[in-house]
């Protein structure tokens, strides 16, 4: 009924407010309830959780100064926009059907979802080259990946993102240019849309390579430490946390493949081929994937990232240690101070 209703607004006026109804496929209250029940609970626990990450490497000297977790942090930010503007967006078009709002306003909000995603994408490019290069050239590491070179390629990183997700609120969408409309999104251009798809498995694409590279590398150091078992230094250490986050990174990478493979694949099939209502639907259930990988990176995180794992250990003791420092007395309470202050003061030496 939906498609039909569809095909009408098509010969007639497929620029027409009124065609964003045919985009509106969940007709059940069940469906509703359920999707709106998943863009809540995923999105509010990746805004959590991922500006929990955000505070661990920011709040760390250690880590915030490091260009791997300065990646790390862009893809945690880039997450926390993409739940904020992608279940706004997509809560009040499926489930409270507002579309009192102008084509400009809608290309609007599916750039920023289409900025966020590919910013995040593209962060974990730089963690990958970050660790190609670490592994590769372990030598020149320091000098190569500097933080003004990472800061650089993170700006540049955004300003591509926004740029190209930008295209149709620019004059690239099938309004503007009188060409044939995605049946996946109102107003977007069957080109654009399939010029991104191609942006988006390029990364992929580079991610994948990267890090093929990386766990090549990654066995090659590990069957080095088995035989040198006996050299034991700062070499082999450093060894083995780039095993070790190329594994972490590597877990980020399947999970965002195995969320994301299902909304591509049925973009792919949508420029080949007419839709079906059934798939309209399985493609809006299949969309929510994304929070659920947004969701899933800082676990990923804390599980195999030491030293955000401790900071997190330390947050959870300050907190405890708070309802007791309130009881003590005020000349206590400030040689407890003095105390960390020495502590950090003798670490900071010793480093």
């Amino acid at each position: 009924m939906v498609m039909d209703i569809c095909k009408i607004h098509e010969n007639a006026s497929k620029c027409n407010m009124n065609t964003m109804e045919c985009f509106m496929v969940l007709s059940t209250q069940a469906q509703k309830i359920s999707i709106a029940t998943l863009c809540v609970l995923f999105g509010t626990l990746c805004v959590f959780e991922n500006s929990l990450v955000l505070y661990l490497i920011y709040s760390s000297p250690r880590t915030r100064k490091k260009p791997s977790y300065l990646f790390i942090s862009s893809l945690a930010l880039a997450d926390i926009l993409a739940s904020v503007i992608f279940v706004c967006s997509f809560v009040n078009f499926h489930v409270f059907h507002k579309t009192n709002f102008s084509k400009e306003t809608f290309l609007l909000q599916l750039g920023g979802v289409n900025t966020t995603f590919s910013a995040s994408l593209s962060s974990l490019l730089l963690t990958a080259l970050d660790r190609y290069i670490s592994i590769s050239r372990p030598s020149e590491y320091k000098l190569l990946m500097t933080r003004k070179r990472a800061w650089i390629a993170l700006g540049v990183l955004w300003v591509t993102c926004a740029t190209i997700a930008s295209l149709p609120l620019l004059g690239w969408n099938c309004c503007t240019l009188d060409s044939t409309c995605s049946e996946l999104f109102p107003f977007v251009d069957g080109n654009y849309l399939s010029s991104w798809i191609c942006f988006v498995m390029v990364l992929l694409g580079c991610i994948i390579y990267a890090y093929a590279h990386v766990l090549w590398r990654a066995r090659q150091h590990v069957a080095y430490m088995e035989k040198h078992q006996t050299q034991v230094g700062k070499q082999n250490t450093r060894m083995r946390m780039d095993v070790m986050l190329a594994k972490t990174l590597v877990m980020v990478l399947t999970v965002l493949v195995l969320c994301w493979s299902p909304i591509l694949i049925l973009m792919i099939y949508s420029i080949f081929a007419r839709l079906s209502d059934h798939l309209h639907k399985v493609f809006a259930f299949c969309s929510t994937l994304c929070l659920l990988n947004s969701m899933v990176n800082p676990i990923i995180y804390a599980l195999r990232s030491k030293e955000l794992y401790s900071s997190l250990r330390m947050v959870f003791s300050r907190f405890r240690r708070q309802p007791k420092a309130s009881e003590e007395s005020p000349e206590v309470e400030s040689t407890h101070k003095s105390s960390i202050i020495e502590t950090i003061c003798e670490d900071m030496h010793v480093t």
